[in-house]
């Protein structure tokens, strides 16, 4: 029986690189709201493109009922960083849009595909981030919006206990990818390069979506809980070293 494999943000970064490193061993449905772009990754990888805003609930409903009755994975990867300003002078408007992408729309794809991760004894992997394990300066937001994913996916593994359903929270750190520094800063390359200079080697997104493939790929009565992963040079997120 073919697996199956959902990645939301599946069109660029993390989430194209984890559903080319799933596509060996399952049928990646590629969920994200540019057509274009997951057209292109799943027609590389012999998946199923799914144009979906994680934040719709018409459009998350849509998404669970194409890909039918069984789920053997669900990356919930969808989610942006907004800005970097302190408290004081920050838009919380940018706040609200973090908090229903990354957070209400993990809740609302998980919640949908719920019944078919039961029907086919799933796992469930929550994309976090080194964000929620300490607070930064100008981090307000994104660390409270990466928190509450945590907290959302530690409650889920309590709630499912005994249930032959795997819960499990990825925690990357520093990531070098072409749109997330510059999403982040609205589009500035300078303040976006500035973020790795002098890193020698970042993560890129493949280290990621390797370790989530590993993750999914233990037996099925071993749950990886957290994996909190960051280049060597990031020893904390305040503690970078920069050659």
């Amino acid at each position: 029986m073919t697996r199956i494999a959902v990645v939301t943000g599946a069109s660029s970064g993390i989430g194209a690189a984890t559903a080319r490193a799933l596509s060996t061993d399952y049928t990646v449905y590629c969920a994200a709201r540019r057509t274009d772009r997951i057209e292109a990754v799943a027609q590389q990888i012999g998946g199923v493109a799914v144009s979906c805003d994680v934040t719709d609930p018409d459009q998350v409903d849509r998404l669970a009922q194409m890909v039918g009755g069984r789920v053997g994975l669900l990356v919930n990867n969808a989610g942006a960083a907004l800005g970097q300003d302190p408290l004081a002078d920050d838009d919380l408007r940018r706040w609200s849009a973090m908090y229903e992408v990354n957070v209400l729309g993990a809740a609302r794809v998980t919640q949908a595909l719920l019944p078919a991760l039961r029907a086919a004894q799933g796992t469930v992997v929550f994309m976090s981030s080194t964000a929620a394990e300490a607070a930064y300066e100008g981090g307000g937001g994104y660390c409270g919006v990466k928190s509450a994913v945590r907290s959302m996916a530690g409650a889920l593994r309590l709630e499912l206990a005994g249930e032959p359903i795997r819960v499990c929270e990825i925690s990357p750190g520093m990531v070098r990818t072409d749109e997330f520094s510059l999403v982040r800063f609205s589009g500035d390359e300078a303040r976006a390069a500035a973020v790795y200079t002098g890193v020698a080697e970042p993560l890129v997104a493949e280290d990621v979506a390797e370790a989530i493939a590993w993750m999914a790929s233990r037996p099925q009565h071993v749950n990886i809980d957290r994996m909190v992963i960051r280049p060597r040079a990031q020893a904390a997120n305040h503690k970078v070293f920069r050659g």
